[in-house]
């Protein structure tokens, strides 16, 4: 019985010190939320499977899908995107692509932080649009996203144009 009150007045604490330090605040004005796990299938939770998923769920303008798959994705596979890149010199040319698909984390992951600047320029959110494709463009340059018509693009060139074309707009 003596237990509860502790455990209580540890609780109100907890959240006073939360309160008191703005991380409650600011946990209240984080972005939309992402779908619960229970509303996703994640298939087999492979990048290629989490990717693949997000880009339909652009299509089907399903955007809250977009960011689940996506943010997914990364969450899983971004530290080892941001190895793959760290440890290339230059991006394995395009006609080779076995190379490109063995950086299979830095392309996923790289197209995944594409789809989530897309999904936020369609929302309206172009402060996130623009965080999403400064990542990329700033950490996951040598990423490639295969086009099912058999040839690899660069997200990160696209982008790049994106930033730029968003942070003119916003001088308007």
């Amino acid at each position: 019985m003596k237990l509860i009150p502790r455990l209580a007045c540890r609780t109100v604490f907890a959240v006073v010190s939360l309160l008191s330090s703005g991380a409650l605040l600011a946990q209240e004005a984080a972005p939309t939320p992402v779908p619960s796990a229970a509303k996703l299938d994640f298939g087999d939770f492979k990048s290629e499977t989490l990717t693949t998923k997000a880009w339909k769920a652009l299509a089907d303008k399903d955007y809250a899908g977009v960011e689940g798959y996506a943010g997914k994705c990364i969450e899983m596979f971004k530290a080892q995107a941001v190895a793959m890149q760290k440890a290339l010199t230059a991006p394995p040319a395009t006609d080779d692509k076995e190379k490109v698909f063995a950086n299979w984390a830095l392309n996923d992951v790289g197209t995944c932080y594409y789809l989530l600047g897309q999904v936020r320029e369609k929302q309206g959110k172009m402060k996130e649009a623009v965080e999403a494709y400064k990542f990329l463009a700033e950490n996951l340059s040598y990423a490639k996203t295969y086009d099912t018509k058999g040839w690899f693009w660069s997200p990160a060139d696209t982008a790049k144009e994106r930033v730029k074309a968003l942070e003119f707009d916003s001088l308007k």
